[in-house]
């Protein structure tokens, strides 16, 4: 017989998660810029469909926490932002997914 699961302990695993990233305007950035090397401050407001506060907000929220770097260029007087998962913020959302997966398993 499989051992039983304490569901509390569960449910307080989910109240574990990084705070930082398990905001879905962050999770959406985040994930995006996981897949990518890195993304623009444009690209990210069409792919996640936040405001331009709201997305800017999230950003430097990921910035404080050291999960972003960001690049302020200008292309022909035309001002861009670039933004770049750190390697922390690499782990961070790698042992997020971990952690989420594993928790959410095992509710099965």
């Amino acid at each position: 017989m499989a051992a039983s699961r304490d569901p509390k302990a569960d449910l307080e695993a989910l109240g574990r998660l990084d705070r930082v990233i398990h905001e879905p305007g962050r999770l959406q950035i985040v994930a995006w810029l996981a897949t990518l090397e890195e993304a623009d401050f444009l690209f990210l407001l069409n792919e996640t469909g936040l405001t331009r506060g709201n997305l800017s907000s999230h950003l430097s929220k990921l910035e404080a926490a050291g999960y972003l770097s960001v690049e302020k260029t200008f292309v022909e007087k035309i001002p861009r932002t670039v933004y770049r998962l750190t390697d922390a913020g690499r782990r961070a959302f790698q042992r997020y997914r971990e952690e989420l997966l594993g928790t959410l398993a095992s509710f099965g």
